[in-house]
């Protein structure tokens, strides 16, 4: 697992978080800092016939499988999904996340090892 940030300049001023094999171990404070959310895509197309669900908390720390997520976003199986939201969605403490291949909030079930989707989303 991979997570990289990169910070744009003006105008945009926003952040771009990139997990290039997202899991179920947490990757947490990934922003260090507060913000709003406004985009975020999970890119699963190499992934067999298992869908997966992006956890999102507001928070900078998790525990996967017993700190609840903020927001749960699914992907398909062997597909891409992209969510925005123009308005933006605050968090007002930071960013951490998770992926499994379940939604329940207790789920710690893993992607396939070598498999692992790609996660990215904006904030500002």
């Amino acid at each position: 697992m991979a997570v990289t940030v990169s910070t744009q300049t003006a105008p945009i001023g926003s952040k771009l978080v990139n997990d290039s094999a997202a899991t179920n171990s947490a990757s947490n404070n990934t922003t260090n800092a507060a913000g709003t959310l406004y985009m975020v895509e999970i890119d699963n197309t190499h992934a067999s016939s298992t869908d997966v669900f992006l956890k999102l908390v507001d928070a900078t720390s998790c525990t996967p499988g017993t700190t609840a997520a903020a927001m749960v976003l699914v992907c398909p199986a062997v597909s891409k999904r992209s969510y925005v939201f123009p308005e933006g969605i605050v968090f007002d403490n930071g960013f951490s996340h998770w992926l499994t291949t379940a939604a329940a909030q207790d789920s710690t079930a893993a992607p396939v090892g070598g498999r692992e989707p790609k996660v990215r989303y904006v904030t500002s």
